[in-house]
């Protein structure tokens, strides 16, 4: 049991192995559902790109939150962490939404309104204004 948590220390430890490890993982998760299918098209492929990075990072700053919440349990950081969270969400529903429109017919993922991904970068920014904003009242 100890050496999996030191393990896991390790690897949380240095953040750009961290930052290699979430890359390396979400690539290969998304390589033949999203990355294959349109690797010859260079128009398309680019704008996948772009927010597979973008997903990328915005999950890496969530790990990233997560682990300093669990450090420090501040509610600043939760909601510094939830407002990464929903980045993150924000980012897989717009990657769906252009695989939608490359495809032109309705993939497994239901037909996302793009109404729904402004409303949930909306949240996001409320809950970072909140942890920035948020005094603590401890004296």
């Amino acid at each position: 049991m100890q050496s999996g948590k030191a393990s896991l220390q390790n690897i949380t430890a240095s953040k750009y192995r961290l930052f290699l490890i979430i890359s390396v993982s979400i690539t290969a998760i998304l390589a033949i559902p999203v990355i294959l299918p349109h690797i010859t098209h260079t128009n398309i492929i680019y704008h996948l790109f772009l927010h597979i990075v973008s997903l990328i990072i915005a999950v890496f700053l969530s790990v990233v939150s997560t682990l300093a919440y669990k450090r420090k349990s501040s509610s600043r950081l939760l909601f510094m962490t939830l407002g990464f969270f929903s980045l993150v969400v924000i980012e897989i529903l717009y990657l769906s939404y252009s695989m939608m429109e490359i495809e032109d017919t309705n993939i497994i993922i239901p037909v996302v309104n793009i109404e729904i991904p402004h409303l949930i970068l909306f949240v996001m920014l409320t809950l970072f204004g909140i942890g920035f904003v948020r005094v603590n009242n401890k004296s």
